[in-house]
């Protein structure tokens, strides 16, 4: 079997996208957790050409340092062309082929940095058509209900292609055809090279048009064809936000949908939120109300929700995450979460540990078995082994200048509205009281406590607060208990 592979695809990235009313620039804006020119640049990637081009223009420095980025993350070389002053595809490809040897030969794919949905599948098949049938250029089109705002694909009385016509310079009749032009091609690289300096810019946006590459190899003889896709999602860009956000939503229906049909229970696809690259494995499940962000990793078992939103964190098996929020954490085997938990970055729960509810973490290690149930906070801590935090603790971290770590042992059981104020070290097998404030290191199996006498002003609140609801219920309490001792 023949291998289709591109001699080279060119993402086109110039543009402004001023709809997007946005400082950020279009293609830079996300979805899936990628940016729009990440999911473009990954699908040219997967699809194995022997060189990617990235032609910018507006933001340039800033959008280059972006595709630098992500050339680190899909592991390969992405080569970038500025565009220079002359408007248009055609200028925008002709740019692009400055950085590709001269005597390339093979198949040149165009595509768009703004077309998220578009896949290596789709690249790799428009490819396979287009060496299959030896054409000189294949552009990929679609049948959609509205063209409105997209170049109309022209044919003959065969149903060969005739033209692409843009809209602005279509008549009324062309603007009824509903097959319109992606915008993403296949050329043959000589074909492509010998035609760009013969298209100009004689037409109503004054700019050089890529699609004048097909009336030129026509003319000249060589055969050009549409491929039609029948997912319309693929070849859609996104130009503003309402559009973004619709990309958005499809998107994510579809990372959804291959996560369920892989073995993972998801009860209410419509309010769960998946990153592109989120991994799941089989027999997790995740209530409603839940977003995957980053890189998370949830393995088998795990339970994810309800109204749980989780970023770059990791949740060993069978651990259970309910009404959580998370970043930068690792979760351990059959270890619980929530409800009401809040994890920052750097914190490590060990395996059947227990981070509850109104809990807050920050740079902790907390270990095997180990528990922290409700109310309280850990930063900058190590807690070893099947230790128990008491409610309402601090650990108090922060001096006003630096943080500091504190150490607590194994086995270790604190008691409610502990302080631990840092830089400090509990023993293994240590207690503390109630209320104590540990300011100094406890040795094992010692009992930390905070003691001051307890003193009660009698009679305070009646001579204080007279005729107040508690004076009242003071007196009646008191008149009580003096008949109770007078019979």
């Amino acid at each position: 079997m023949v291998q289709h592979r591109p001699a080279a695809v060119i993402v086109l990235a110039a543009g402004e996208g001023t709809r997007m009313k946005s400082t950020t620039p279009k293609v830079m804006h996300p979805i899936g957790g990628r940016s729009l020119l990440h999911h473009a640049i990954a699908a040219a990637a997967e699809s194995a050409p022997e060189h990617l081009v990235v032609v910018l223009r507006h933001a340039r420095d800033q959008v280059a340092e972006h595709v630098a980025s992500i050339a680190e993350v899909v592991d390969r070389t992405v080569l970038v062309a500025d565009q220079d002053d002359i408007p248009g595809t055609g200028r925008a490809t002709e740019c692009a082929l400055t950085q590709l040897p001269g005597d390339l030969s093979g198949t040149v794919v165009v595509t768009y940095g703004d077309v998220p949905l578009l896949t290596a599948a789709t690249l790799q098949r428009l490819v396979e058509f287009h060496e299959d049938s030896a054409h000189a250029v294949t552009v990929l089109s679609a049948d959609v209900a509205q063209p409105r705002g997209y170049g109309r694909i022209v044919r003959d009385a065969t149903g060969s292609l005739e033209s692409i016509v843009e809209e602005k310079d279509a008549t009324d009749s062309q603007k009824a055809i509903t097959e319109i032009n992606s915008g993403i091609y296949a050329f043959d690289a000589q074909v492509l090279r010998e035609s760009l300096p013969q298209v100009g810019t004689e037409n109503a946006q004054n700019e050089k048009y890529l699609t004048d590459v097909i009336r030129i190899a026509r003319e000249a003889g060589k055969p050009v064809a549409a491929l039609t896709t029948d997912d319309v999602w693929q070849v859609e860009g996104a130009n503003d936000r309402a559009q973004l956000a619709r990309l958005g939503k499809e998107l994510n229906r579809r990372i959804v949908d291959d996560w369920m049909r892989a073995g993972v229970t998801i009860v209410d696809p419509d309010t769960t939120w998946i990153d592109a690259d989120v991994v799941l494995h089989a027999d997790v499940t995740i209530l409603p109300g839940v977003q995957l962000h980053g890189a998370c990793d949830i393995a088998s078992g795990a339970h994810i929700g309800p109204d749980t939103t989780l970023t770059d964190t990791e949740v060993k098996a069978d651990a259970t995450v309910v009404r959580t929020h998370g970043q930068l954490a690792v979760i351990g085997e059959r270890a619980t979460v929530g409800p009401f938990a809040y994890l920052r970055p750097g914190t490590v729960l060990g395996d059947e540990g227990k981070i509850g509810t109104f809990v807050e973490t920050k740079n902790a290690q907390i270990g095997l078995g180990s528990k922290v149930p409700h109310l309280t906070y850990v930063g900058d801590a190590t807690i070893g082994e099947h230790s128990n935090i008491g409610a309402s603790s601090v650990f108090v971290n922060y001096d006003g200048v630096n943080k500091h770590h504190t150490y607590v042992g194994n086995h270790v059981r604190t008691g409610s509205d502990t302080m631990f104020v840092a830089p400090v070290r509990v023993g293994d097998g240590a207690y503390s009281g109630a209320g104590t404030v540990i300011r100094k290191d406890v040795p094992a199996g010692a009992l930390a406590q905070t003691v001051a006498p307890q003193r009660n002003v009698e009679n305070w609140v009646l001579d204080k607060r007279p005729g107040t609801p508690a004076a009242t219920a003071a007196q009646e309490a008191l008149a009580a208990q003096k008949d109770s001792e007078e019979k």
